[in-house]
């Protein structure tokens, strides 16, 4: 049975107090009352939160939730329910649960689930007082403010078969804020007429909330503020995506917080929140993406750093965020684009489909790509994202090409210069012109022009750090080009683009003689990037230059052979074309010391 590690789940654990006492006198009688407490209250409040029932069972209830702000409601309503399903009944025949609640990884294996999320749930249950609730610190730092609740410290818990303290907090609630839910009351809900919601744009659509500024230091609101403000201002820079501005985002500002009314009253699909703590010298941030239409949880982290460096890294916070949630968003929007039926297709779904394709990595794949992209552009002849998609296309499918096809070529070059007529304001759209300028159209100094404009509309975009690096290592200025690779290694060291970071590092050294640190660098990309054959190519050049063992020269060879079969020094040379003469003649001589045949 497949098993999958989910992430940063929220975990609802329930039981009944004292319920031994109860089986004693009527065990039979006191099995059926748990159970139908568990059916008739816990299941619903759970699924009315988006929760999803793993087992109910009196000995021990286990909820999963997306949201630990849906998990904590869950648990209140089903508490407040068990106080109205007491009401009345004899103290020593009430039947009354303990909650505990944590926020963490588990792992999945068919319809159950487990890990270490799951023990601390537990544990905080059987610490948590009769009809109470009892939650983690993770739990805090992901509700506060976003419901009507006190949550109250009540210390590090030393957990049973749980190695670290645990920091645990006491929910506390007023019955009027949370009233018991009935028929009556869902019939009176769902008679109220809700605004209308703004219609979703066709771009993906983000709202940077303010951050919780949990540090009780009201001096810190404007590091706060300004942190939001500024990662505000670094997603609007990707044309890819629609970003509410900041005046209507802070129309928010300490209120609690439902995501879906706040997705229909500013029409947006995405939620990016977030808090901000001080203690003594440090600082923790930490962030969450929203997708309010599933509920799900697209992308967690927090940061750390030391008060003394603050805007320092408030500037590495907003650049992170910035880099890492535009592909995050990206991808959750190709997925969404997959389901829709073929017939309701707009340019833009057609275009993330294209992407989707072009992800395989497959000769075939990347003509079905341009068939998808050639309709995209019929729609909307100025789609300057998708000439730059098409332009990748042709150019990625003439690398894995054995014979290069000229009309492959010279296609793929007219899509890159639409993409840069087209798209002079779009980042994207001018780094993949710009990068198949210089390698199709063999002008590395016309495609970095494009390149550095990219980089001036977005500074965080790591396609155009990336691409604007390739650029130089083809024109030999390797201090500029490894000046940034750095910086989109600095921006996202785990990142998509990080295995052509380090691939274009792998390069560097090659050219300048150290080869050493290229066969390094080409490892590191070869443990991360799909596009194996890329690195590999770097890795034997710098094998052969090093006069490395004819054995592990001959391996590597047939390990290339194998990825693109039909390849040759011929094939190899074309392949450098836009390179300096003394730079293609030096890998093309290594290439063939290594073994490559001609």
């Amino acid at each position: 049975m497949a098993r999958e590690q989910r992430k940063l789940a929220a975990i609802l654990f329930a039981d009944a107090v004292g319920s031994s006492r109860l089986m004693g006198r009527d065990e039979s009688g006191t099995v059926a009352r748990l159970l139908e407490h568990l059916n008739r209250r816990l299941a619903p409040a759970a699924t009315r939160r988006g929760g999803r029932v793993v087992r109910l069972k009196g000995d021990g209830s286990l909820v999963e939730f997306v949201s630990a702000v849906d998990a904590l409601a869950a648990a209140i309503e089903f508490q407040q329910a068990m106080v109205e399903a007491n009401r009345g009944q004899p103290d020593d025949q009430a039947i009354v649960f303990r909650v505990g609640l944590h926020l963490g990884d588990v792992i999945v294996e068919g319809d159950d689930i487990y890990g270490d999320a799951i023990n601390v749930a537990a544990r905080l249950e059987a610490e948590a007082p009769s009809g109470g609730i009892l939650v983690s610190r993770a739990v805090r730092e992901a509700v506060t403010g976003r419901l009507k609740v006190s949550l109250h410290a009540v210390g590090e818990l030393a957990l049973k078969n749980i190695e670290r303290p645990i920091r645990a907090f006491r929910a506390e609630w007023s019955a009027e804020d949370w009233p018991a839910h009935s028929r009556a009351s869902e019939a009176a809900a769902s008679s109220k007429t809700p605004a209308p919601a703004l219609a979703l744009p066709e771009l993906p659509s983000i709202a940077v909330l303010p951050f919780q500024n949990m540090s009780g230091d009201p001096e810190q609101e404007y590091f706060v503020d300004g942190l939001v403000e500024d990662i505000t201002s670094a997603l609007s820079k990707f044309r890819s995506l629609f970003v509410i501005a900041r005046n209507s985002a802070f129309t928010y500002k300490g209120k609690p917080v439902d995501v879906r009314q706040v997705s229909r009253e500013l029409g947006v699909r995405y939620l990016l929140e977030g808090s901000v703590r001080k203690a003594s010298d440090r600082l923790r941030i930490s962030g969450q993406l929203i997708d309010t239409v599933t509920g799900n949880q697209v992308w967690a982290n927090r940061y750390d750093g030391a008060l003394a460096d603050v805007f320092d890294l408030q500037d590495s916070i907003t650049s992170n965020v910035a880099a890492v949630i535009a592909p995050k968003v990206q991808r959750a929007e190709i997925e969404r684009a997959q389901t829709k039926s073929t017939d309701s297709l707009t340019a833009y779904d057609l275009y993330l489909r294209a992407l989707a394709l072009r992800g395989e990595l497959k000769y075939e794949s990347y003509g079905q790509a341009l068939a998808l992209l050639d309709r995209a552009v019929t729609r909307d002849p100025n789609f300057s994202a998708a000439y730059g998609l098409a332009a990748m296309c042709c150019f990625e499918r003439d690398f894995l090409a054995m014979t290069p096809d000229a009309a492959d070529r010279e296609r793929g070059l007219q899509a890159a210069m639409r993409a840069v007529e087209t798209g002079n304001d779009n980042p994207e759209a001018l780094a993949r012109g710009g990068l198949v300028i210089a390698h199709l159209g063999g002008r590395p100094e016309e495609g970095l022009l494009h390149l550095e404009r990219a980089i001036a509309l977005n500074p965080n975009s790591l396609l155009a750090l990336a691409f604007a690096a390739q650029a130089c290592v083809m024109l030999g200025t390797h201090e500029k080009a490894m000046a940034l690779y750095e910086q989109a290694m600095r921006i996202s060291p785990l990142g998509p683009m990080s295995g052509e970071a380090y691939f274009g590092v792998a390069q560097i050294y090659f050219f300048t003689g150290r080869f050493e640190q290229a066969i390094a660098w080409a490892n590191k990309s070869l443990a991360v990037t799909r596009a194996r054959h890329i690195p590999l190519m770097v890795k034997i050049a710098a094998m052969g230059a090093a006069d490395r063992p004819r054995d592990e020269l001959q391996e590597a060879v047939q390990h290339l052979l194998a990825l693109m079969p039909g390849v040759t020094i011929k094939g190899f040379r074309q392949r450098l074309r836009g390179y300096r003469q003394v730079d293609a003649e030096k890998a093309e001589a290594a290439m063939r010391k290594a073994g490559l045949p001609e």
